[in-house]
């Protein structure tokens, strides 16, 4: 192999010790991840940072990309707490180059969050994307979709935490629930005004003058609110349990909304164009599937809801035979 070559040659020639020698290996260890050796890649890649490190390089661009892309494997190979420690060199190093006022700052506290989040630190996972949350707000327009996806990141925290408060305070739950609430409104209503933004400043999302950029942003905004949407509905399943352990019935009010206001993002021809992506279209149907059923097996008992509700039934389907492969193929 040409890396396993040129790293036994630059070892020889350079020493083990040079930046250059930590280059091959890190490269060497980029195709042995590819090919399945995670055990020798990692060994390869945690090498080579080191090396960088111990040269006066860890600031630099090059060292913090492997930091990320080392962080990556090791959550993929659900090594959170390697991940961790990890992720958590990276904010201290970022923290120090280029401070809070960086969105490379902002990103590695949120990726640290979310694996915080996943080992059940809620309390250390809050606090920074708070601080991710406040950060954001201060570099980035008011309505950028990256501040409504830092809501909705907060908006799932807070289930969790109720989810942990239900069997020991049923009022902190609600509490909690409440603020998880208005955390993923807010990630609507932001993600809305970035769509409508956006739209604005072209004059069509379909004009093969619109710039790559602006496009990517259009299918980022959608897909967060299309995540927050989704996210409705686990709030009011959740919701109705709370309720029901405190012997009162539920209603999922929200999650019809949600629906109808997914059903319209199909309606909408600005919108729907942006369903050629096929990332977007999967993001699309799964959130109009998991609200739908979560709709339907909440309502159905309602007499009165009935005629509503095979209604939204039949808006559903036919939405999802028009955007299924075969239907397309035809065409």
């Amino acid at each position: 192999m040409s890396y396993e070559r040129a790293l036994k040659i630059e070892g020889r020639v350079l020493g083990h010790g040079h930046p250059d020698y930590a280059n091959t290996m890190y490269h060497l260890g980029t195709v042995l991840h590819l090919q399945g050796k995670e055990k020798d890649s990692e060994t390869l890649i945690r090498e080579s940072i080191r090396i960088l490190e111990e040269n006066g390089l860890g600031e630099t661009t090059t060292c913090i990309r492997r930091m990320r892309y080392f962080s990556q494997m090791l959550l993929s190979s659900n090594q959170l707490v390697e991940a961790e420690n990890v992720q958590r060199k990276m904010l201290h190093t970022l923290e120090l180059s280029k401070g809070w006022g960086s969105l490379d700052t902002v990103v590695a506290a949120e990726g640290l969050a979310l694996t915080l989040q996943a080992l059940g630190n809620l309390t250390e996972a809050k606090d920074l994307l708070e601080r991710c949350l406040e950060a954001r707000k201060k570099i980035l327009p008011e309505n950028h979709f990256q501040v409504a996806a830092n809501m909705l990141h907060l908006a799932r925290l807070g289930v969790l935490n109720t989810n942990r408060l239900r069997k020991l305070n049923i009022t902190e739950a609600r509490a909690e629930l409440d603020k998880a609430k208005l955390s993923v409104d807010n990630a609507i209503r932001i993600a809305k005004e970035a769509l409508d933004c956006s739209r604005k400043n072209q004059n069509s999302i379909r004009s093969s003058s619109v710039p790559n950029g602006s496009e990517n942003d259009l299918h980022m905004a959608l897909t967060i609110l299309l995540q927050s949407l989704d996210f409705i509905g686990l709030l009011d399943v959740t919701k109705r349990e709370l309720l029901e352990a405190a012997q009162e019935s539920a209603f999922p009010f929200d999650a019809e909304l949600a629906l109808r206001d997914c059903i319209s993002i199909f309606k909408e021809p600005a919108t729907r164009s942006l369903l050629n992506s096929p990332d977007v279209k999967a993001e699309y149907l799964s959130s109009l599937k998991h609200l739908a059923n979560i709709v339907t097996e909440n309502i159905d008992h309602k007499t009165d809801k009935s005629g509503a509700l095979k209604e939204l039934r039949d808006e559903v389907q036919r939405i999802q035979v028009e955007l299924s492969p075969s239907r397309r193929q035809r065409h």
